[in-house]
């Protein structure tokens, strides 16, 4: 009898009668603005990521990608061996990039990291400039899970 008294025919079509008192009607309205929130939170904070969602592109992805010159993005691969070229005077070095496919020419001017070394994995955040070379603002060396500062290599020694 509950089920019945809640549905009503009109024009032939079996329709649900329901009554919604004013609390109902607030906890509905609540519930979507909150959705609504959630989502365009979750749509702003992809958009602001969408750039920075992928770690690293490779020598590879840089060259087929042919990115707009002065385009921002991390570089990420092996250090050439002897390509790394320092400036007489300054902080200045050059390198080659390697992803064993293609090879990127980098710049950059300051202090390279402890870790940093010809054969071994980096990431460079910068630009691409229009010769196709990577200027980089940031370098970052990458390690595995062997990494012993040099302090306390000598204890390893020992032990």
């Amino acid at each position: 009898m509950a089920v019945c008294s809640l549905l009503w025919r009109c024009n032939g079509i079996w329709r649900a009668n329901i009554i919604m008192n004013n609390i109902h009607k607030r906890r509905l309205y609540i519930m979507l603005f909150s959705a609504l929130g959630i989502a365009i939170a979750a749509a702003l904070i992809l958009y602001a990521l969408r750039q920075n969602i992928n770690a690293f592109m490779t020598p590879t992805e840089i060259a087929a990608a042919h990115l707009a010159p002065d385009y921002h993005c991390r570089l990420g691969g092996l250090v050439k061996k002897g390509s790394l070229v320092r400036e007489k005077q300054g902080l200045g070095v050059q390198f080659v990039v390697t992803d064993m496919q293609h090879d990127i020419t980098v710049r950059y001017t300051g202090i390279l990291p402890d870790l940093f070394r010809e054969g071994k994995g980096m990431i460079g955040e910068g630009t691409v400039d229009a010769s196709g070379d990577f200027n980089a603002t940031r370098i970052l060396a990458k390690h595995d899970e062997n990494y012993t500062p040099q302090k306390l290599q000598h204890i390893q020694g020992k032990s």
